[in-house]
């Protein structure tokens, strides 16, 4: 494995000195402008390590769009309702399509040069690499950052590994401007090594960590919590599969070593805006005692830019139409979403949440037709959850988006123990009593009360997709379930199963001549 240690670090700190929104800013502008850092002039102080270590975070969180569509958009959330090739506004798809019709190939791969996390992944080698050989900063600090970059690192192959299956394994820093395999000849590693290394990656960083279970910059940075978050998500995917009771309880003890150390994280059952319900003003308040680690963003300093991008509808298209409930018409002054809706919701969808349901209105909007005799017809549905705020008159998409939370570590729990043969009731009530608010009736929306509690792994998934739409999680969820559950719920079929796995884009084939296409899709 190349392990070249160049003086000349080109392009690595840039992302670094742009760091405010992640609560390194004052520190970081006390440094001199560095164009090309080298050994001579970087790596010298713990100012010098900590704006590193913003700069990989403000790298992550710019993997959000990423880490959104490849455990999103190939699932059931999103889709052309029947009789129709467009949104209800008349936008087009624009390719995205191919991923929830799974019609991808390598000219059109739904996600290019694997998310560009090797740009990331790299930096984690070389912050590694720094650490476990240099002698500037305390041990407690050098412990506490090898933690978060062991943990990244496995999270970013964990993205590879159930994306890709096969991944080319990078563990040492390659000087090398622009890293995205461009011009390395390498190929990918088994499937199974690749496990193997996020397992061992999550060891390393929960022994750095060791009982600091401290997290820092209001949740924007990686922490031993989402490090044991990690782990029970892997631990529950090989439990599915070969790992059973064993990996089933790694998963179970480490979401309550979160429980018993970190007492403050809690569902969000109040809210801080009266015209919010606690789920709803989840994601405009921050921070919030449910976010374990969310990527941040701010006003003047990063927005969601993926949100209107897709998500949400021009605003003068979206003025033809009603919001039924409110019994009024869309404004360009209020419903200023100034979006392209190339990825709708489904209406099916919208559908299926209980009306009591407040997780409902909170993340979907509805848009209606309005009749001359004042009768509503529903039009189509689209993406609410991430509303951002109004600055002079502009929407600015500045919610942060949510990695992991408290219900995720719930509900995550909840399917431990239902491969352990436990009740996963309390867990799945937390969820429910949260959503249903006043409403909540444990004799009627309790588990196992609810339509299809039955089949409780489906019943898991169902409290899932109602929580974490937009959230990255659904086309996951599935997969870590079994193959069954994509079939059952998705376009893809069983005659088609080499495509729960994604193409290889062209570019990326094209540079690195050691790759082979993912079996199953045409080859290059």
């Amino acid at each position: 494995m190349m392990n070249i240690m160049k003086n000349n670090y080109k392009n690595i700190i840039a992302a670094a000195l742009l760091v405010c929104t992640l609560g390194a800013c004052k520190k970081s502008l006390e440094l001199k402008p560095i164009s090309n850092p080298s050994d001579d002039t970087f790596w010298k102080t713990n100012d010098q390590y900590d704006t590193f270590v913003a700069g990989i975070h403000s790298k992550f969180r710019g993997h959000s769009k990423n880490f959104m569509f490849l455990g999103e958009l190939r699932a059931d959330i999103y889709g052309n309702d029947p009789g129709t090739t467009a949104s209800f506004t008349g936008e087009a798809s624009q390719g995205l399509e191919r991923m929830w019709l799974q019609t991808l190939t390598l000219d059109a791969a739904g996600v290019n040069t694997f998310g560009t996390f090797y740009s990331n992944i790299n930096q984690l080698n070389l912050l590694i690499y720094k650490l476990n050989t240099g002698n500037v900063v305390t041990e407690a600090t050098k412990k506490y950052e090898l933690g978060m970059a062991y943990g990244m690192r496995a999270f970013y192959y964990y993205q590879l590994y159930r994306s890709w299956g096969n991944t080319v394994i990078i563990t040492d820093f390659i000087d090398a401007a622009n890293l995205d395999l461009f011009n390395l000849a390498k190929a990918a590693a088994p499937a199974a090594d690749v496990m193997k290394l996020i397992k061992a990656d999550i060891d390393l960083s929960i022994q750095n960590f060791g009982t600091n279970y401290s997290i820092q910059h209001n949740k924007g940075y990686w922490s031993k919590s989402a490090t044991l978050m990690l782990k029970a998500d892997v631990y529950l995917w090989t439990a599915h599969r070969t790992g059973g009771s064993t990996d089933a309880t790694s998963a179970k003890e480490a979401l309550t070593d979160i429980q018993t150390n970190v007492p403050d994280l809690a569902l969000a059952t109040t809210s801080n805006n009266s015209a919010l319900s606690p789920f709803a003003d989840l994601f405009s308040s921050k921070p919030n005692k449910e976010n374990i680690l969310a990527s941040k963003y701010a006003l003047n300093e990063a927005e969601m830019t993926f949100i209107p991008e897709s998500f949400t509808p021009q605003t003068g298209l979206i003025a033809n139409y009603y919001d039924s409930l409110a019994n009024r018409k869309f404004n360009v002054t209020t419903d200023n979403y100034s979006g392209q809706l190339r990825a709708p919701i489904k209406i099916a969808n919208y559908r299926k949440f209980n009306d009591k349901d407040t997780r409902k209105l909170a993340t979907i909007q509805a848009a209606y037709n309005r009749s001359l005799t004042g009768t509503y017809t529903i039009a189509g549905t689209f993406l609410k959850k991430f509303q951002g705020q109004q600055d002079a008159a502009t929407r600015k998409y500045t919610n942060d988006y949510p990695i992991y939370r408290y219900a995720d570590l719930l509900l995550l729990l909840a399917e431990a123990k239902e491969i352990l043969g436990e009740s996963p009731a309390a867990e799945i009530n937390a969820v429910r009593a949260r959503a249903y608010g006043v409403n909540y009736d444990p004799a009627v929306q309790g588990f196992p009360n609810m339509p299809g509690d039955g089949n409780i792994k489906q019943a898991i998934l169902q409290e899932r997709f109602f929580e974490f739409i937009g959230e990255g999680k659904r086309w996951y969820d599935l997969r870590r379930m079994g193959d069954s559950f994509v079939y059952a719920n998705t376009t893809l079929t069983a005659a088609d199963a080499y495509k729960l796995f994604w193409p290889i884009d062209r570019v990326s084939l094209t540079n690195n001549k050691s790759l082979v296409q993912t079996t199953g899709y045409s080859q290059f």
